[in-house]
């Protein structure tokens, strides 16, 4: 089936960004669903408020410039204002923007300094943080609601590959780099550098969180698929089956399910607590062996997401195809044609699938189905319980191998 395109928003042209290429690396949607953020190429990020941008589309139809909304409006003066009014944003970050992620603040989830009298910002119950990876290795803290720079941090030595923020509240900022490293930050504790983590022997090209930041996963070259345990900065372990270089990761709502992307032209869902690769979505057929696996370059998977539903997988590959799979079906139940698309995220209900391409941004109805109320109670047991405790519930086989997700 033919995925239904819901809307567009393109990046101006101009000779600079021709110079310099316009690749969209990447694209973000707040934790709340009230914003949306890409890299226009470049330097340039765009900061629109979504439910403004799924109103333009409904009136003006599919097609909308990233400008269509009007020029930037004018700051409110009062703060309550700014914050209920949410407001569209251009920021110049200064060099070749990579990667982004948007974190929000629980002000009981205390930083893990023990002074802070002496900080700068003090995060509340109504802040929103955006933070941009760059070419330069630098990665710069953006208020949200204003627009303004609070931090800049200055560690790493390569590109800032990815970014992720810790979902419990506490502002914990993972970020992935070419320098082989992956560094934890406190942005409650002003930015401070926690740890750095090494293991990579290569490029590391993302990361991401389990649901209960426990874990943490990054991939990279060298087929690196390694997991993290976040409470003691160690490895837990390294998921081998890959062929080639892994590029984007993302665990699945309930995190019991991790899948990785690589240029091997597959997609695989694990169990992380197990390691045992449950489905493997293939991009060419038949697959490639593992010698030739890097050279149907052609078919490279670039980005892969998990819906908010736990039911569907998206992914999107060098043969100019969107695809949207069922986790507990072969083949993909929807498509959608993209050139040179790089990046993919659904957005915080799941009702829509954001991929970036040369600057600019396309939208896609997901796939909508009811979740059987089997699958839902198999979501609410695997929030809280790993692998090694289902298998010990006094219940029959078939149960387990479903709480599994072995059938």
């Amino acid at each position: 089936a033919r995925s239904r395109t819901v809307g567009e928003l393109l990046a101006p042209t101009s000779p600079f960004d021709k110079k310099c290429g316009r690749e969209n690396w990447t694209v973000a949607f707040a934790p709340d669903g009230s914003y949306l953020a890409w890299s226009q190429g470049h330097r340039i990020v765009k900061l629109v408020p979504w439910a403004q941008c799924l109103n333009n589309f409904l009136l003006h139809g599919t097609k909308n410039g990233a400008n269509a909304a009007g020029t930037r409006p004018p700051r409110h003066s009062g703060e309550g204002s700014q914050k209920n009014k949410p407001c569209e944003h251009v920021i110049d970050c200064g060099d070749i923007v990579w990667s982004l992620a948007f974190g929000s603040s629980v002000p009981e989830k205390q930083s893990r300094c023990v002074n802070i009298e002496w900080h700068r910002f003090k995060f509340g119950q109504d802040q929103l943080l955006l933070a941009t990876g760059l070419n330069n290795g630098r990665i710069k803290i953006w208020d949200v609601y204003t627009g303004k720079l609070l931090l800049n941090l200055m560690d790493h030595t390569e590109v800032v590959r990815d970014l992720t923020f810790a979902p419990d509240g506490s502002l914990i900022l993972v970020s992935v780099s070419r320098d082989k490293t992956l560094r934890v930050w406190d942005l409650k504790d002003d930015g401070n550098m926690m740890k750095v983590l090494r293991g990579h022997p290569n490029w590391v090209y993302g990361c991401a969180f389990s649901p209960d930041s426990s874990i943490l996963c990054s991939v990279g070259a060298s087929k690196a698929v390694f997991l993290w345990d976040m409470d003691k900065y160690s490895m837990l372990r390294k998921l081998e089956g890959h062929h080639n270089d892994v590029v984007a990761c993302e665990f699945s709502p309930d995190g019991a399910l991790l899948a990785t992307a690589s240029y091997d032209t597959r997609v695989y869902v694990w169990d992380p607590h197990t390691g045992v690769i449950l489905r493997e979505f293939g991009h060419l057929f038949p697959p490639p062996t593992p010698i030739f696996a890097g050279g149907a370059n052609d078919r490279w998977v670039r980005s892969v997401c998990f819906s908010h539903d736990g039911l569907h997988v998206a992914s999107l590959a060098d043969d100019k195809m969107v695809r949207f799979w069922r986790i507990d079906e072969e083949y993909p139940v929807q498509v959608a044609p993209l050139n040179n698309g790089l990046c993919c995220t659904f957005s915080t209900d799941g009702s829509v699938l954001a991929a970036g391409q040369d600057g600019s941004v396309f939208f896609w109805a997901t796939p909508s189905q009811v979740s059987s109320l089997q699958h839902l109670c198999r979501m609410a047991i695997r929030r809280v319980m790993p692998t090694s405790q289902v298998k010990n519930l006094p219940i029959p086989g078939k149960v387990v191998e479903f709480l599994c997700y072995q059938i």
